[in-house]
């Protein structure tokens, strides 16, 4: 009858298993428009480019120098490692949580031996003891059954083995699955975590080495800017020596020699710190042949990427999917919030075999069960159930607005990019012709200059022009080279 008992138990927990007290979970949207910003200063549509989130950073970034860069910093970087680690922390705790969704069986023998100092002494009074034997079921001697008498005293063995289950919940509604939930939810967070932070490192890489090679170009370009201005100051030094020039010309000329030599200087620490930062985001250092040279007019990654796409695009990358699984994890939070209003269930259950004989501990008639169901309910806990839930709650809805506000950062990073690529072609024309347009006018005017045409202010202006706009041209370049890499990691690249 209680086996009865004990199976219709079972049988409703297992009909009961479906309650799921969560709300359903519905992504929020409405945060940013259908579309990327279009028209204007932004690209026009392109039909051709690949989808960004399938072109691995092998194939994304063409230099060879640069592609060994990023691979030292995969190996390597501490940031990834602990990204690594925080994944496998959740899988853990994972799988910690889901063990309460099986009961936790245990497997226990003993035998015990005990000296029964009140059976020796009915043994010493002439069998007294075999009256109060009677209660054992035997009639001989003094001793009970299972004892053995032997120089006065009584002797009882009994050994037992046992398996089963202790306080096991009934997961009636959904306490525990809505915990597994969150857990698990929490693992696909961490992974994200770890794919966002790993298209984040070799962004950073790059973009470390490519700043690298934009000031090792301007430093060779201040270098042979400081030759062309000491070329000018030894001859209006000359010049001032022989009564030709005057000395406001030699200072003016000294001016302009100084003010390169204060930015070659500059420009060596900045190298120098280029490349400590270049370190720090790889994990080790970078050898010298690896290191940049000049930025130049090369393209050191992929220069065709698409930009007529949706906005749903964005929900591919890894920091939404992460945000959005932290809000499913809140989601079943709630549930098992609610759950604890209702009867918590449990069950211990064993199943063994007891004899007072070793030899007859597996016999017919020596197996017992046990089946303790108890039920739970707290009937005042001031408000705790209450402030647990509200907290689930308000979880919930802070989860909800981080990951709105995830995406409309995401959308504003992807459309602050398609501005800027949208002109940036334009841009590094425009600096290219201001170049080339300044490095002809201190040519002409230097010749001038010489042949006593113009004065030497207008020679100086035109060397300053000149170097200023070949120092600009060098930064648009880095722009563009940056944009490409900021576009491509904004867009979900960067895997594989």
């Amino acid at each position: 009858m209680k086996m009865k008992m004990l199976a219709a138990l079972l049988a409703a927990t297992t009909t009961l298993a479906g309650c799921n007290l969560a709300p359903t979970y519905v992504r929020p949207g409405g945060a940013v428009p259908a579309t990327l910003p279009q028209g204007g200063p932004y690209p026009a549509a392109s039909t051709d480019a690949p989808d960004v989130s399938t072109i691995g950073w092998r194939d994304f970034f063409t230099d060879p120098r640069l592609r060994s860069v990023i691979e030292l910093g995969l190996a390597n970087s501490r940031d990834l490692r602990v990204a690594a680690a925080n994944v496998l922390q959740a899988r853990a705790q994972y799988r910690v949580q889901r063990s309460d969704l099986v009961p936790t069986t245990s497997v226990s023998g003993s035998g015990t031996y005990t000296n029964n100092i009140f059976g020796a002494a009915g043994a010493a009074g002439g069998g007294s003891a075999g009256g109060a034997g009677t209660g054992t079921g035997n009639t001989g001697g003094g001793t009970g059954g299972g004892v053995t008498t032997g120089g006065g005293t009584t002797n009882i063995e009994a050994y037992s083995v046992n398996a089963g289950f202790s306080q096991f919940e009934l997961d009636l509604f959904g306490r525990i699955r809505n915990l597994t939930r969150a857990a698990q939810e929490q693992v696909l967070a961490s992974e994200e975590a770890q794919r966002s932070t790993r298209i984040s490192l070799i962004a950073e890489i790059a973009s470390a080495w490519l700043t690298m090679a934009s000031d090792q170009e301007q430093l060779r370009l201040s270098q042979s800017t400081l030759a062309t201005f000491k070329q000018t100051l030894d001859l209006t030094t000359a010049q001032f020596r022989i009564g030709v020039g005057s000395e406001l010309e030699v200072r003016q000329a000294e001016t302009n020699y100084q003010s390169a030599r204060n930015d070659i200087a500059a420009l060596r620490t900045r190298i120098a710190q280029d490349q400590n930062a270049l370190n720090l985001l790889v994990g080790t250092t970078v050898a010298a042949g690896l290191l940049p040279g000049d930025l130049g007019t090369a393209n050191y990654t992929l220069d065709s990427l698409p930009s007529n796409l949706s906005s749903a695009a964005l929900l591919r990358r890894p920091d939404v999917l992460q945000a959005e699984h932290q809000l499913i994890a809140q989601n079943a939070n709630i549930g098992a919030a609610r759950a604890a209003f209702f009867p918590s269930i449990s069950l211990t259950a064993t199943l063994g075999t007891i004899s007072t004989a070793l030899s007859g501990l597996f016999a017919g008639g020596s197996f017992t069960y046990t089946g303790t169901p108890a039920v739970s309910l707290p009937l005042f806990d001031a408000g705790r159930r209450k402030g647990n839930l509200d907290y689930a709650r308000a979880s919930e809805q802070a989860a909800a607005a981080t990951y709105e506000q995830t995406i409309q950062t995401a959308f504003r990073e992807v459309a602050d990019a398609l501005a800027q690529r949208g002109t940036i072609g334009e841009q590094v024309a425009a600096q290219t012709a201001r170049a080339a347009a300044a490095r002809g006018a201190a040519r002409l005017s230097d010749a001038r200059f010489r042949a006593g045409v113009d004065s030497f202010l207008t020679t100086l202006d035109a060397q300053r022009t000149a170097y200023a706009a070949e120092q600009s041209l060098v930064t648009t370049r880095l722009t563009r080279a940056s944009n490409l890499v900021t576009l491509y990691r904004t867009l979900g690249g960067g895997l594989n």
